[in-house]
């Protein structure tokens, strides 16, 4: 019956029925509304305008926390759930509408691919001064407006502390990625026989459950064989593998032992983050972390070490394709002896080169992370749309670049890069494929998203959610199209979608 409204558009993938209730999402200008047609006692947990129609209730309401809620609870649907061990794929969102565009390339997909459409970093968060609950129901109400049924997970990501775990638990979030970073000795490396061993002899030997005689008892000189490959552990790899990781792994245990007691009565899933390090993580080091863990009593669904080779933000991999497989080879190979686990790549988006080898040595056991790629997709959208906007933003982003580039990886650099005078309107999109550009802006979104104008008001956010909202068609067009080039590389089967890659999985 709400297809019939007059006056109101309605967005037909939203509709959705219950027993007692329809719903859906309409469009009034450049905002979304909620509609709910229902008996009056149906609606009292909604928010919203009501009116007779039809003999019953229709209440128009706004797309906030409180109908957000009200809604999951009247679709199930749009709850998340867990993943488990399928191939997965996380789509970070930084301004919290990309989700359609998202939903719609994983359909194109025929759900071969499970989808995790919230997930956003603390870190991030912080940076667009946004919220886990704004996150995570800016996620829904994407899925929603598409109608996606098949289900969805959602990633509490790099979580540092109990108090992240807190909010995240609060929400309702299934995945939750723990990022011991700041535990990771990267010194390890390159010490001396006599540093570790002195590291060694203090690490928490309490909180690891564990001691010295006892670490080195259950790995020295203890081959470790998977499938075909042999790993073995001197006292030096050993010592190096608990000065690196004996820290971190103690942090895990308690953040894990943590969750597990705020979480209660409700299943989630874990992953463990060691990427953002900055050395590899060795062979011997993965299987030293799988099994110390598995001594602590954690349980997770899926790893990221820290690979060989660059992983910089919105642009290809950078160093060796054949002496990374090589390695990926390995570390797929212990993760499904010592689990099976997935094997997590953050940083994840366009990294073209690598996607073929991380399906066929991982066999599916693959997660794959993304964020600003779809920032930057917001910025490919609205450049030929407001050519003085985008040009600002990226003079702004020029200018903060230097300080922002502290807490990121990057080789890109200023003099590689056009200034923004020297490029005409026309040219304003390829810059989007420029490698130096893409990790400019890419890094710089925070300062971008939170820049304040003269009169206090941000000076860019508002103007750029403004545009987005008025071409939300092209922005969901121009997202699905470029996360299929990224998604078709993880599916099993021929792909009949424009621009399929055509290295896929054997």
């Amino acid at each position: 019956m709400l297809g019939t409204l007059s006056g109101l558009e309605i967005l037909p993938q939203s509709r959705a029925a219950t027993s007692d209730a329809e719903f859906a999402l309409v469009r009034q200008g450049a905002e979304a509304r909620l509609v709910v047609l229902a008996e009056p006692e149906t609606l009292a947990g909604f928010e919203g305008d009501c009116s007779e129609y039809a003999g019953r209730s229709l209440l128009l309401g706004p797309t906030n926390r409180h109908n957000a809620a009200a809604l999951r609870c009247s679709l199930p649907w749009l709850k998340p759930r867990l993943l488990g061990l399928r191939t997965s794929a996380g789509m970070g969102d930084r301004m919290g509408l990309a989700t359609p565009g998202h939903v719609r390339a994983m359909r194109a997909l025929e759900g071969q691919i499970a989808p995790i459409f919230a997930q956003q970093s603390i870190r991030e968060m912080s940076r667009t001064d946004r919220s886990p609950q704004q996150v995570m129901d800016d996620a829904m109400w994407g899925v929603f407006q598409e109608g996606w049924h098949e289900g969805a997970g959602a990633d509490a990501d790099h979580l540092k502390t109990a108090a992240d775990i807190d909010a995240c638990v609060a929400c309702g979030y299934t995945l939750y990625t723990l990022d011991p970073g700041e535990y990771v000795d990267n010194e390890a490396d390159a010490a001396s026989m006599a540093h570790l061993r002195a590291a060694v002899e203090a690490l928490p030997w309490a909180q690891l459950e564990d001691d010295f005689r006892a670490l080195m008892g259950r790995y020295l000189h203890r081959p470790f064989e998977v499938e075909g490959s042999t790993i073995r552990f001197d006292e030096q790899t050993i010592l190096r593998a608990a000065t690196k990781y004996g820290r971190a792994l103690a942090h895990i245990s308690a953040m894990y032992r943590h969750l597990t007691q705020a979480a209660g009565n409700r299943s989630f899933e874990l992953e463990v983050s060691v990427d953002e390090t900055e050395t590899p993580t060795t062979h011997a080091e993965h299987i030293y972390l799988a099994l110390e863990l598995k001594r602590l009593g954690v349980r997770w669904v899926s790893l990221a070490p820290r690979y060989v080779g660059q992983f910089e933000k919105g642009v290809d991999y950078i160093g060796d394709v054949a002496v990374f497989e090589a390695d990926l080879a390995v570390h797929a190979a212990i993760a499904r002896q010592l689990g099976p686990y997935k094997l997590s790549i953050h940083s994840g988006s366009d990294k073209f080169s690598i996607y073929p080898a991380m399906m066929r040595q991982t066999r599916g056991l693959v997660h794959l992370k993304t964020a600003g790629t779809s920032y930057l997709e917001a910025l490919r959208t609205i450049a030929p749309l407001d050519p003085g906007l985008f040009r600002e933003i990226y003079a702004f982003a020029r200018d903060r670049f230097e300080k922002d580039r502290a807490t990121y990886h990057t080789s890109s650099s200023l003099e590689r890069a056009p200034l923004p005078q020297d490029v005409p309107d026309a040219g304003l999109v390829k810059l989007l494929d420029q490698s130096d550009v893409r990790q400019i802006l890419h890094i710089t979104f925070g300062s971008v998203l939170r820049e304040k104008g003269s009169s206090s008001l941000l000076r860019f956010h508002d103007r750029l959610m403004r545009l987005l909202h008025s071409c939300s068609e092209q922005y969901a067009r121009n997202l699905e199209a470029h996360f299929l080039r990224h998604l078709g590389y993880f599916v099993t089967t021929g792909a009949s979608y424009p621009g399929a890659p055509t290295s896929q999985m054997s």
